[in-house]
């Protein structure tokens, strides 16, 4: 019979199988890394895919309600300045017509106090027809797509300032 069995001595775990409980938390919580990660950047481009809609939506009832828009170029522009600030209530009657957030976080999409930025930090790139032939021929961040509406809004990544794990194209959102 052995005597030295005791309930004390039962209850202990080993130091060998903490270590095993230990690297098998540190193999489940490497699995689910990746997986939030893309779960998170999935959820950016959906912010950044709302903005630029939100924005090209913006331009038309602007240009409805008034007969012509704030700006009169075909060639790229930050959504920022007098554009921007037409777009928020600053003009002439002041109509809403986009409703955006001051930045808090600085790790979020919003109004930086200059221009409509997206989640990854870069602003907002615009361009319009001022011929009103549907015919934009700037547009992309080649500069060089075609694009057959009068408003193209589209985010730049080569503009992105916050570091991400996502690739550049996951991150290039338009309107069109």
């Amino acid at each position: 019979m052995n005597l030295h069995n005791s309930a004390s001595e039962k209850g202990a775990f080993t130091l060998m199988e903490l270590l095993v409980v230990v690297a098998i938390i540190g193999i489940l919580m490497a699995l689910l890394f990746p997986a939030v990660n893309g779960v998170l950047n999935a959820a950016k481009k959906a912010q950044a895919r709302n903005d630029v809609t939100q924005i090209a939506t913006a331009c038309v009832a602007f240009e409805t309600e008034y007969g012509f828009g704030p700006w009169g170029t075909n060639n790229p522009t930050e959504v920022e300045g007098e554009f921007l600030a037409a777009l928020m209530g600053s003009n002439n009657r002041q109509i809403v017509f986009l409703e955006v957030q001051d930045i808090k976080d600085k790790r979020r999409n919003g109004f930086d106090g200059e221009a409509f930025v997206d989640p990854w930090g870069g602003r907002y790139q615009f361009a319009y027809d001022p011929n009103y032939s549907s015919s934009i021929t700037t547009a992309g961040i080649s500069r060089g797509e075609s694009v057959r509406k009068n408003y193209a809004v589209w985010t730049d990544p080569s503009k992105q300032k916050w570091n991400t794990n996502s690739k550049p194209d996951g991150r290039y959102v338009q309107s069109w």
